[in-house]
């Protein structure tokens, strides 16, 4: 098989492309100029350069190819032009749709995100079929991937033979940015955590997350949408494990949500506005945390063979490559071994 594979240089994609190798595939990667490629320069794959606004350079990757996986996207809680946003998740989707089209591919996996879900203000448990619309999406980053999950789905109607998986929020080695949910484990190891709010997001060990990808392509229906998630934890809970994991305290102080608001409005205006510096803390991601992120994998486990795994190893794992790859300022009480 000859894949294509779009947002390989980053987290969840380098585990894609690399599942993908070792299951004997040929590949083809979309690099763009400038992005760092520490987390594909040891896998066997050529190399396309361009990004998702260059149409010739996805028609060239997918050329031949049998199947294509379209895990990139601008994901962040910030944004100084929203447009860019908007160019990249939803725009950017489109021409990799359409370029597949055009080359004949005959399966789309397009990675969309839990976050296009309609989550309840009670913190019930959502699925695939919990109804929502885009007066639910919270931001930008929320609103332009709805959007594109809404096209690639109207695409699928249509007769295209695309299928979208839903990520939660995936955790482990590789986060080389990182993605806000890495933030939450640097932040904790670093000692920036003295208080938490009341919220909750599913963890899902990214290994397996790369794995539903690739079953996906195999054995899902075209057209449909699959959650790939793990376990539904408070923040609380979540900062208890790296405690147990790391040896470091766990916050004791809960924050409500109109402080933490508080505090996200002015460090995203000093941070942000006046610095032009990614900020720590976004009034969107407070916004966000108000309803717990919790979701059901139950389709993608009846219907495709996925795994709702722990994530206590996904944690330790996560954990140990920040402080391998220098994200971490000072040592750890304990040893956490290999990064997997």
């Amino acid at each position: 098989m000859k894949a294509f594979v779009t947002g390989a240089t980053g987290f969840v994609g380098s585990h894609v492309a690399e599942l993908l190798l070792q299951q004997g595939a040929e590949l083809r990667l979309l690099v763009r100029r400038g992005s760092r490629t520490d987390n594909i320069d040891s896998l066997r794959a050529d190399r396309v350069e361009g990004h998702l606004g260059d149409f010739a350079a996805l028609a060239r990757g997918m050329s031949g190819c049998d199947a294509v996986f379209h895990v990139a996207a601008d994901y962040r809680l910030w944004v100084r032009n929203p447009d860019e946003m908007y160019r990249a998740n939803v725009d950017g989707t489109l021409s990799v749709i359409d370029a597949a089209r055009q080359a004949g591919v005959k399966r789309v996996i397009y990675t969309s995100s839990v976050a296009t879900m309609g989550f309840l203000s009670d913190g019930s448990v959502v699925d695939e079929s919990t109804p929502v619309d885009l007066s639910h999406m919270i931001g930008h980053y929320k609103r332009s991937k709805f959007m594109a999950e809404q096209a690639v789905m109207a695409a699928g109607s249509a007769g295209a033979p695309v299928v979208v998986v839903n990520p939660t929020t995936p955790i482990g080695e590789r986060d080389i940015k990182p993605t806000p949910t890495g933030r939450i484990v640097v932040d904790f190891l670093n000692r920036n955590f003295p208080a938490y709010v009341d919220t909750g997001l599913n963890l899902a060990d990214v290994k397996e997350v790369a794995r539903g990808h690739l079953l996906a392509m195999e054995k899902a229906k075209s057209g449909e949408r699959y959650i790939l998630g793990g376990e539904n934890l408070t923040l609380k809970q979540i900062l208890d494990m790296l405690a147990e994991i790391t040896g470091l305290q766990s916050p004791n102080m809960k924050a409500p949500h109109w402080l933490a608001l508080g505090f996200a409005a002015f460090d995203q205006f000093f941070t942000g506005t006046l610095r032009r510096n990614e900020p720590r803390a976004t009034v969107e991601a407070v916004r966000m945390g108000r309803k717990k992120m919790f979701a059901s994998s139950a389709k993608a486990e009846r219907e495709l063979g996925y795994r709702a795994l722990p994530v206590h190893d996904a944690l330790r794992r996560a954990s140990a490559w920040f402080v391998q790859h220098g994200y971490v300022r000072q040592p750890l009480p304990v040893a956490l071994g290999a990064a997997g």
